[in-house]
């Protein structure tokens, strides 16, 4: 099955180089790195693996460390990577979205031609996305530069695990209610987020939001899929992976036992991403230009 990957992370050679001393000092890297379900991944791993499983472009990004110095040395790993491979990947940039300088460098990565921030920590770089006093300036930004933003988000309820944080529907509900104009990928099925979309008001206030599927096969069963096409929400899931943890092959078992047909699966593993891709400003051009993805 082709698909267009949304939630892939790759490292930096130095990151992995470093990996040990800097989880001294970056607690969530250090949590994220240190158990066992994380793999490491360059971008030429995820070359191979696109080759491999068919996948038709990939929206890439780095890890959302705290320390805006290592965020920047991701984003210029995925610039370069963006700049070699156009017509097979789409960058993501990352930053402490709290730390003084973090605007400047959205602007530097739109202008190099990134297309959105994320995936975003909010646990790990201390930010509460239900506090407008906390978002507004990132937000502002987002619309300047004409870019999306991809939250990490998780389900309130179920099993814990190694990342799973404390940001789920209610308050990335709120970042919606607060900033309605800024396009929001949730990851993780944002946590459950898409059934109040069955809420007229909720419906409205969720315009712009996106989810995405990252982690979906250790999360929920098949007949996930199922319902969220019964819901009336299929339009708005983005394949992803969370690629190097999970590949395609989980994915393609869900979506066969899943019994949503061969046009929804296709919407979801590919058209969602390439018209969301379609609808961003041209990478590099600001929030006036179109986006020949499609």
């Amino acid at each position: 099955m082709k698909t267009v990957d949304f939630h892939i992370h790759v490292y930096p050679p130095e990151i992995i180089r470093d990996a040990e001393s800097l989880s001294l000092r970056e607690p969530y890297f250090n949590a994220l790195t240190h158990n066992r379900v994380h793999r490491w991944a360059t971008l030429e791993d995820l070359l191979d693996r696109m080759e491999r499983d068919d996948v038709e472009r990939a929206v890439v990004g780095g890890f959302a460390f705290r320390d805006l110095g290592l965020c920047r040395l991701c984003n210029d790993y995925i610039i370069e990577g963006v700049r070699k491979h156009p017509d097979r990947l789409s960058g993501l940039c990352l930053v402490p979205p709290m730390a003084r300088g973090a605007c400047e460098e959205i602007l530097r990565c739109a202008e190099a031609g990134l297309v959105g921030v994320g995936e975003l920590f909010p646990e790990g770089q201390n930010i509460d996305i239900s506090d407008r006093e906390q978002t507004w300036r990132l937000a502002g930004v987002l619309q300047e530069a004409g870019l999306f933003v991809l939250w990490h988000t998780a389900e309130p309820v179920g099993h814990g695990y190694v990342g799973k944080g404390n940001v789920g529907p209610r308050e990335a509900a709120a970042f919606c209610w607060h900033h309605p104009e800024v396009r929001t990928v949730f990851a993780h099925l944002g946590g459950g987020l898409w059934l109040y979309e069955l809420m007229p008001e909720m419906r409205l206030c969720l315009t712009n939001a996106r989810y995405d599927l990252a982690a979906l096969p250790w999360l929920y069963e098949p007949a996930v899929l199922r319902t969220i096409v019964d819901a009336g929400v299929a339009h708005k899931f983005l394949m992803g992976t969370d690629f190097p943890i999970l590949d395609s092959s989980r994915y393609e078992r869900m979506f066969a036992a899943s019994g949503i047909g061969e046009d929804a699966a296709e919407r979801i593993a590919r058209l969602n991403a390439l018209d969301f891709l379609s609808s961003l400003p041209s990478p590099g051009r600001g929030p006036l230009g179109g986006s020949p993805y499609r």
